[in-house]
């Protein structure tokens, strides 16, 4: 049976059900800063985006002028929410260890946030020196930008071919498509909104999983019919 030569997951909202606590903690601060917003409305608006470019993009569009203070603030409080929150989202730890290739994880977060999560969820084990931020790459944009999907598979030594992505933001199937990858995407976070399986699709995404009990059987259909392509 063909099996990919690596395998990207996304860390908020796929391993780790952290999109929402984010959501909830930067919606409260653009909130009493003058843009009123619910998590609901954030996490399905700017899902895959840091907040800086949420920021960016609320004042272009909306004309509100943000104090850059607001970054270190909700860097600093969603930190302490993730760290007495967070879990790993059901069956996450499952899928990672039954990919039996190379793995790794590729996120728009800081290493530091992105470890804290994955500690705190049980997941940083499987993946020993294969966690990948854009912070740590000199002039890496974030998704949607392809640049930390082409950075791991060099890393990684793996064709970005035969690579495939689980992502659950529009932002981020964009930049693994971008990249020549495939991918799959989830919708299993608590973050997941009506008509989100269809974003996925519409952004790329070959087929979407709700959940993780799904996903060794689909990756070996999709690499059986690569195999056949």
């Amino acid at each position: 049976m063909p099996q990919p030569e690596l395998v990207i997951f996304d860390c908020d909202g796929v391993l780790a059900d952290s999109e929402i606590i984010a959501a909830r903690v930067e919606a409260d601060i653009l909130t009493k800063a003058g843009f009123a917003i619910t998590p609901e409305e954030l996490a399905e608006t700017y899902a895959g985006l840091t907040f800086k470019d949420i920021m960016l993009r609320i004042e272009q569009e909306a004309a509100i002028p943000f104090q850059a203070t607001l970054l270190d603030e909700v860097e600093r409080l969603v930190d302490q929410r993730l760290a007495r929150e967070v879990r790993a989202i059901d069956g996450a730890r499952e899928a990672v260890a039954s990919v039996k290739g190379k793995r790794c994880v590729c996120s728009n977060s800081g290493t530091a946030r992105v470890e804290l999560t994955l500690t705190r969820a049980g997941l940083l084990p499987f993946f020993p020196g294969a966690v990948f931020s854009v912070a740590d790459l000199p002039d890496g944009r974030p998704k949607p930008a392809p640049d930390i999907f082409l950075h791991a598979a060099k890393t990684m030594a793996a064709d970005a071919r035969a690579t495939f992505v689980i992502e659950d933001s529009v932002h981020g199937i964009a930049g693994a498509r971008a990249a020549g990858m495939r991918v799959i995407g989830f919708t299993g976070g608590s973050h997941s909104h009506p008509g989100h399986a269809d974003l996925l699709t519409e952004a790329g995404a070959e087929t979407v999983i709700r959940r993780w009990a799904d996903f060794p059987a689909v990756i070996a259909a999709l690499s059986e019919w690569s195999d056949g392509a």
